[in-house]
């Protein structure tokens, strides 16, 4: 028979998971201006040093990430891990999948699948095409600022300003030293042009030569939860081309949102298993 000491060890145990998992949630629904610890401790209703000390704990499993200059808490990286795993057979990767399939398939060109991470934008999937001339600028894996390419710009452009002026300054020191096709004020025209034009364009301005188109996908709320996009050599995506190719995109997007705002278990049913045809890598080189 389990004894009392036991048995009021296992509560604590349990306790103490319970505590966790709430502060890791209230964390991120404070995304993404992050969480004060007074806020974390107003809303537990727990003692400040029991707040501070299951934050630390988060941190220290990566679950949550503390920004050295703000001291607020923020959606760690092993959290995003967790959420892309559980994607796979519930989220947007799944229901995805048939969508970039017909897209490569009607363009002949690759197609991508990227989700915004923080300032960042990562591609969650990459479906090749069939025209024996690829681009091969981006994989599963790969990250890069927001506005890079046309994932990530049909990402940025689909913020509110104020967000997509906090993103700008965020990589403001990675735009300057990583990518000197880009620069803050470039961005943020290609912003503008982005919702004049009704998708992102990259006409080649990280690998020459390299073109993309993207359309952001938007979630219940209407926020930005991803994009698709194509990638092609540059004389396939001429104008005449784009008009072709952006009611496509668009079709898709919006089939995907429609998906996306149905309950857990219907979307269970009809999205289908994620294949590993592509590994990620951690290293990027550019974003269609």
């Amino acid at each position: 028979m389990v004894s009392e000491a036991v048995a009021d060890a296992a509560a604590g145990g349990t306790q103490s998971i319970e505590r966790a998992i709430a502060l890791l949630l209230m964390v991120g629904r404070a995304a993404p201006a992050g969480a004060r610890l007074a806020d974390l401790v107003a809303q537990s209703a727990l003692p400040k040093p029991t707040v501070r000390r299951v934050l630390l704990a988060l941190v220290r499993t990566g679950l949550v990430d503390q920004d050295e200059v703000t001291r607020r808490y923020h959606i760690g990286p092993e959290a995003y891990v967790l959420g892309t795993l559980a994607g796979t057979r519930f989220g947007i990767h799944a229901l995805a999948l048939d969508g970039l399939a017909r897209i490569a398939r009607t363009s002949g060109d690759c197609a991508f699948l990227s989700v915004p991470r923080g300032a960042f934008s990562v591609c969650l999937h990459r479906e090749e095409g069939t025209f024996p001339i690829r681009t091969h600028v981006l994989q599963a894996g790969d990250r890069h600022p927001l506005g890079i390419g046309a994932g990530g710009l049909a990402l940025l452009a689909a913020l509110p300003d104020e967000e997509v002026e906090q993103m700008l300054a965020a990589n403001a020191e990675a735009l300057e030293t990583q990518y000197p096709g880009y620069s803050v004020a470039m961005l943020r025209d290609a912003v503008a042009d982005t919702r004049a034009r009704g998708y992102a364009l990259n006409p080649g301005l990280y690998v020459a030569g390299s073109w993309g188109i993207g359309m952001v996908v938007l979630g219940p709320d209407r926020r930005p939860v991803g994009a698709l996009s194509l990638a092609a050599i540059e004389s396939r995506l001429t104008t005449e081309r784009q008009a072709e190719l952006v009611p496509l995109l668009k079709r898709e997007a919006e089939a995907l949102e429609a998906h996306l705002r149905r309950p857990p278990v219907e979307k269970a049913v009809t999205a289908r298993p994620s294949l590993p045809r592509a590994a990620g890598r951690a290293v990027a080189k550019a974003d269609p």
